[in-house]
């Protein structure tokens, strides 16, 4: 890799983000990158959103991301990737999954979630992976397994190879985990 990789993941809380940076930051010091990673929650414990930003290469000096930097927008949900998508630089990869969480302004019915969140995030981002993570993570018995899914999914799309990502989830996920996480992974790197 030349330069410094940038990568935003997005979701809501309780979905993971904040693990799959973790997963992701190991992969890259694996890697002999310097990395550095920055969360930021707004009322994650309520379902709000959680952004989190990690940035590698061969010397990063700030783990903030500028608007039209990103190399990947990891989207845990439909909303959050349209959110973020002006993060994105012109060749980066989106990837989505296809699940919606409607958040307190839905719920409560002053905002109408977009119909066509998918097609905006695919008019802005010609390289987006979308798959139903939810539904793999259900198929694997634990849909707590969606933000692994989805870093599989991601995983796909680096020079990394499947097995530095596999040392690294093992590495960091508890023992108790490491199965279930390794399947997630898996079924999310061959979606």
């Amino acid at each position: 890799m030349k330069g410094t990789m940038s990568i935003l993941l997005v979701g809501v809380g309780g979905q993971g983000t904040i693990l799959a940076s973790k997963i992701l930051s190991e992969v890259a010091m694996r890697q002999g990158y310097d990395v550095k990673m920055t969360e930021i929650h707004g009322m994650a414990q309520r379902g709000g959103s959680v952004v989190t930003q990690v940035r590698m290469g061969e010397k990063v000096h700030s783990p903030l991301i500028e608007p039209g930097q990103a190399d990947y927008i990891v989207a845990f949900e439909q909303l959050e990737g349209l959110r973020w998508m002006h993060y994105l630089n012109d060749h980066g990869t989106v990837i989505v999954n296809t699940q919606r969480i409607n958040p307190m302004t839905v719920i409560t019915g002053a905002a109408e979630y977009p119909g066509d969140a998918l097609e905006q995030i695919k008019a802005g981002a010609p390289n987006m992976v979308q798959l139903n993570a939810l539904d793999i993570a259900k198929q694997l018995g634990n849909m707590r397994v969606v933000n692994v899914v989805l870093l599989g999914a991601m995983a796909k799309q680096t020079t990394i190879t499947k097995d530095d990502w596999l040392a690294a989830l093992e590495t960091t996920v508890p023992a108790r985990f490491l199965d279930l996480n390794r399947q997630a992974f898996l079924a999310g790197y061959s979606a």
